[in-house]
């Protein structure tokens, strides 16, 4: 594939495949946690949607069901192929519900806060957050005639200073630190405690997944895409609160779904806890045909 500017770029896609499994949002992996699934577009494939399906099938023998393309990074740093030019990756978020894979598959599943432990704040403000702001507070310092503009950036993007957590600035945060060169990826081999490292900018990748899931499932119901075919109110909850990494308030979430006739009751139960039965409910997938989703907000209780 050549480029405008005269040489070839190498064009790879690669999958953001999350799933969540418990209370953990999850993403499927390769070489130990270490890559993102990616492989080569070739251009047999009639789309490249379908290029990327095709290709995670037959290398995880796992289908996906919902897709949607995410972001083409074209970064110099990312390194060229071997015939030289610019390597771009084409990006796409998948939802899946995770499964056992053949042993050829290679494939793990990780928890997405093992590569972004700060982001998760369901039991409230992560104790390492202090610590992430003192060092970048202290490399803003380094910059001369860029501190202000630094010490702003930092406090917008991690909520200090007054200001408050925004759950969809994942990669700001993420490259606020690649910035400051706290991390692995940006050639810190001694820092521990920021998360698990990946190849290259797959961690980059990872973190605009995260990003753009956190926003879609505000003001749209892919969420019932990670949901089994019936499912309590509780697990529906418990389910947005990891991907959010922040807690709903029960009575508003209950009463926002409610509102939206997102779902419907199947007429059984489960118990749950050891507790009393809990209704069993189902998403209402005629909603779709019958009316466009207006913007459904989070009821979220920020600690």
């Amino acid at each position: 594939m050549e480029s405008v500017t005269g040489y070839f770029a190498h064009a790879e896609l690669t999958a953001v495949l999350v799933a969540v499994t418990g209370d953990q949002p999850r993403v499927m992996t390769l070489r130990k946690g270490e890559v993102l699934p990616s492989g080569p577009f070739e251009m047999g494939h009639r789309t490249l949607q379908s290029g990327l399906r095709e290709w995670v099938r037959e290398k995880t023998a796992y289908p996906i069901g919902y897709l949607e393309q995410l972001y083409t990074f074209a970064d110099r740093d990312r390194g060229a192929g071997a015939h030289g030019g610019r390597r771009i990756s084409i990006s796409y978020l998948g939802l899946v519900r995770e499964r056992s894979a053949p042993a050829e598959a290679q494939t793990v599943w990780h928890g997405w806060y093992e590569y972004f432990p700060w982001e998760d704040r369901r039991l409230g403000r992560p104790a390492q957050i202090a610590d992430i702001c003192s060092k970048l507070e202290v490399w803003a310092a380094a910059n001369s005639g860029h501190v202000d503009e630094l010490l702003r950036r930092i406090a917008l993007t991690f909520g200090t200073g007054g200001n408050r957590w925004n759950e969809d600035l994942v990669l700001q945060r993420y490259e606020l630190l690649y910035e400051a060169g706290l991390l692995a990826e940006s050639g810190n081999t001694g820092e521990t405690g920021l998360g698990r490292p990946m190849f290259a900018d797959h961690r980059r990748i990872l973190a605009t997944g995260i990003a753009r899931l956190r926003a879609q499932i505000k003001y749209r119901p892919v969420v019932f895409e990670l949901m089994p075919e019936s499912f309590t109110l509780l697990r529906l909850q418990r389910t947005v609160e990891a991907l959010a990494g922040l807690t709903l308030h029960k009575p508003n979430f209950r009463r926002l779904i409610e509102q939206q006739d997102l779902v419907e009751e199947t007429g059984e139960t489960e118990s749950e806890n050891a507790g009393r039965p809990a209704k069993l409910f189902r998403f209402r997938h005629a909603i779709l045909e019958e009316r466009a989703l207006s913007g459904s907000k989070l009821p979220i209780s920020r600690n």
